[in-house]
């Protein structure tokens, strides 16, 4: 048993493949045209970091009401945690392109730990090495 894909509710598909990809180095898996259930157009589009197995379901919020959990998927706390093996690169490069890391980095018993904001603005930590 394993889990396969979590989706990232995004305002746009574009700009959250640019992220998730561009910015974070994430593996575009796959970008395919789709329906809704009554069907609309969208795209299934799954992204996934080098070498994971669970990959992130990127969907574009229809309505209003998926529209609201956009950035507050797990309301207000870290939901997602991207684990990397040399914290200082990865902390380096993600702030170079941009990303915003709303806490300095610091010792946890369990690793190196910074918070940082997706596209949509979900809170993610980047863990490292103890």
């Amino acid at each position: 048993m394993r889990i396969d894909l979590f989706t990232i509710v995004v305002d746009d598909y574009d700009p959250a493949v640019e992220f998730f990809v561009g910015v974070l180095g994430f593996d575009l898996v796959e970008d395919s045209p789709s329906l809704t259930n009554d069907g609309r157009p969208k795209r299934w589009v799954v992204v996934r970091p080098p070498g994971a197995e669970t990959g992130v379901l990127l969907a574009r919020a229809d309505g209003e009401h998926q529209a609201t959990a956009v950035g507050n998927q797990v309301a207000g706390r870290v939901g997602f945690f991207l684990r990397v093996d040399d914290f200082d690169a990865a902390y380096e490069r993600m702030t170079a392109a941009g990303v915003e890391f709303v806490t300095p980095p610091r010792e946890e018993p369990y690793g190196r730990i910074a918070v940082f904001l997706d596209i949509a603005g979900n809170r993610w930590d980047l863990l490292g090495p103890a």
